[in-house]
């Protein structure tokens, strides 16, 4: 028999199972109701599909920090804060209205060194430029280059006029062998 630690009742720790809308916290709570209400750490481990090493660290972790310590952690790991925040676009927004210092067109390079310069960063990644100018509507306005050969637009209209069209007869198709 384990000894679960008394931070929640068995009733509690049901209504935790039972309501929580995240599958990996629902899951958890499952487990600790489970041995709180006397099942062994094999009869758990069998009856949730988790291993038993996993099973035992869920114990540890709910005896000696609580109902906190359960669900995907992973969410509160520390990670860096995202660099494009509402207030950056909102920023990019205004400045690209206007063109870049050095002139011509904006692109992701420049789009992240206005980021680093309002951020006060020594660096931003040409990435986090480009997916802030997806992110304040632009899309790639540059245009594709023409062959120095390439018809002009009245030369294309004369050569559909001139070409022959579809055929009316129907096509049948190939027969399978």
């Amino acid at each position: 028999m384990v000894q679960v630690a008394a931070h929640l009742s068995v009733a509690e720790l049901q209504a935790g199972y039972r309501g929580s809308k995240d599958a990996t916290l629902a899951r958890h709570f499952q487990v600790i109701w489970l041995l709180a209400r006397g099942h062994t750490v094999a009869e758990t481990a069998q009856l949730t599909g988790f291993v038993r090493r996993w099973v035992e660290e869920l114990l540890v972790r709910y005896n000696r920090f609580g109902p906190a310590s359960l669900g995907d952690r992973r969410r509160r790991n520390g990670a860096k804060p995202r660099i494009l925040t509402p207030q950056v676009l909102a920023m990019l927004r205004e400045r690209v209205k206007a063109p870049p210092d050095d002139g011509g067109v904006w692109t992701a390079k420049k789009v992240a060194a206005v980021i680093a310069a309002e951020l006060g960063l020594t660096r931003v990644a040409e990435q986090r430029g480009w997916e802030a100018l997806k992110a304040i509507g632009w899309t790639v306005q540059r245009p594709r280059p023409q062959h120095a050969q390439a018809a002009t637009a009245e030369e294309q209209e004369a050569f559909k006029k001139s070409s022959r069209g579809w055929s009316s007869r129907k096509r049948s198709a190939i027969p399978a062998r």
